[in-house]
């Protein structure tokens, strides 16, 4: 498991103008339509975070993680992709109803992206102080040698050693970690609220991805950013995130502080992860895993899409999707942010 700096508690959460959070995610709806037929990615996704927050996206590929976020950041190829219903509010308003012009004003400088391959991510025939600089001579109107300045002064804060001498050097030039310190830095390059890092540490060693996650943590502390992190891996997550949201086959099917999550899922799904993480004292066992495959988005099956899977399954849950529950102590008081959808919570949580 990736050990990381612990999160400082009770960090105040920066509302939006209408006292909510910095951003909320409402009943979002995302298909694809294709030759086969319509792909049901996102089906009533809802989550929100504040400012100086983090909130963990968990789920196996195919889980709709990615395409909220893409969704979030209007970079989504529309078509084949369909935004039916849902919203997406920022400060309080709907970016969906935003005009492109008004969507490319917060792209970047309000809410930024890391993406998962770095490599493929910068252009491989520019200098990574080029495509820094072009932020700042593109937003904020600096010339090239003031964009190079700030360009340095971003490789600094994010700590690539030499950076005056490599800011004339090509991705390639630079080590998979090294990479994404650089995406990291275009991140924050604009200051913004919000940053959205799709699964940062993937492909990188366990102690890059220690450093790596230090350092988002380390910069959203410093410009008290909200921060969702994207992720399939619950060990990257377990000392930087302050609440987690579990989703699969496009719905969100568990969301809790993140201890609490830890400690007693209440999913099925959820325990299931947790169980297949890899444990120091079961070193020769087998490694669980969870068996069976996610559902085709094509054809999701009736009621709990979780539930060919599920060892708890019974009659209800093939037949009707269950709502996401709140989760309540056993003397019945509700657990903040504690939700489950999953008909048997109650086995699950106490079980």
């Amino acid at each position: 498991m990736t050990t990381t700096t612990a999160k400082p508690a009770n960090v105040p959460e920066q509302k939006g103008p209408d006292g909510g959070p910095l951003l909320e995610v409402r009943d979002l709806h995302v298909e694809f339509h294709t030759r086969d037929g319509v792909a049901k990615a996102v089906n009533g996704v809802n989550y929100s975070v504040g400012a100086g927050e983090t909130l963990a996206v968990l789920g196996e590929s195919g889980s709709g993680k990615s395409v909220t976020a893409q969704a979030i950041m209007g970079i989504l190829d529309m078509p084949p992709a369909r935004i039916p219903k849902g919203e997406i509010l920022f400060r309080g308003q709907d970016m969906l109803k935003m005009s492109g012009e008004e969507r490319r004003k917060i792209r970047g400088a309000k809410i930024a992206m890391i993406f998962q391959d770095a490599l493929s991510s910068l252009n491989p025939v520019l200098s990574v102080g080029y495509q820094l600089g072009e932020m700042f001579r593109i937003h904020q109107g600096l010339s090239k040698k003031d964009a190079k300045a700030k360009a340095i002064e971003l490789m600094d804060r994010v700590r690539i050693p030499a950076a005056r001498e490599r800011v004339g050097d090509y991705p390639h030039q630079f080590s998979g970690g090294m990479r994404q310190r650089i995406m990291i830095a275009m991140a924050l390059a604009l200051e913004p609220d919000l940053i959205i890092a799709d699964e940062p540490t993937t492909a990188l060693d366990v102690t890059v991805q220690a450093q790596v996650m230090d350092l988002l943590a380390e910069l959203q502390r410093e410009f008290n950013m909200g921060l969702i992190l994207i992720t399939h891996d619950l060990g990257v997550v377990a000392d930087v995130a302050d609440k987690i949201a579990v989703m699969y086959a496009g719905r969100i099917v568990e969301t809790a502080p993140v201890h609490e999550l830890y400690k007693r899922p209440a999913h099925p799904y959820t325990r299931g992860l947790l169980d297949s993480i890899p444990r120091l004292d079961q070193k020769g066992q087998e490694l669980y895993a969870i068996k069976g495959l996610p559902p085709n988005l094509l054809n999701i099956p009736a009621g709990c899409a979780f539930s060919p899977r599920c060892p708890k399954a019974q009659d209800i849950c093939r037949t009707e999707i269950p709502a996401l529950h709140d989760v309540a102590e056993r003397d019945g008081a509700a657990m903040p942010g504690r939700r489950s959808a999953c008909h048997f919570w109650k086995e699950t949580i106490h079980g």
